[in-house]
């Protein structure tokens, strides 16, 4: 019964980090359009990238503590890891200036990240 309770908790603290996760990433293009379009969007963007690739840790923690105290499959935590890797890709094209690859990397990002939520 514990670990039941256990596993829901987890369960619950895995589908926020996700669904955070995935507001980041959404807020992350809108700061892009300000990018464009105003004096203030590269600072908005340049902080949204440190929320995201916080968004992005939190959800492998989330995903680690869903599997190793509930027992549950190890594939979330596979799914979270790859995310935090496709996010520290991200920032480096970013810092790089290498819009060509940043842009659509990053709505393959918010494709993953809404796919995970679907999931949950």
């Amino acid at each position: 019964m514990a670990t039941q309770a256990t596993a829901q908790r987890s369960f619950s603290f895995l589908q926020i980090a996700i669904t955070l996760q995935t507001l980041t990433i959404f807020l992350q293009a809108v700061s892009a359009g300000l990018l464009l379009t105003s004096t203030y969007g590269e600072t908005l963007h340049s902080v949204g990238a440190r929320v995201v690739y916080g968004a992005s840790m939190l959800y492998v923690l989330a995903a680690v503590l869903a599997w190793k105290p509930g027992g549950g499959s190890p594939r979330p935590v596979l799914h979270a890891s790859g995310f935090l890797a496709l996010t520290s890709v991200q920032v480096a094209l970013g810092i790089a200036h290498v819009p060509a690859v940043h842009l659509p990397l990053g709505v393959l990002m918010f494709g993953l990240s809404v796919l995970a939520l679907a999931r949950r």
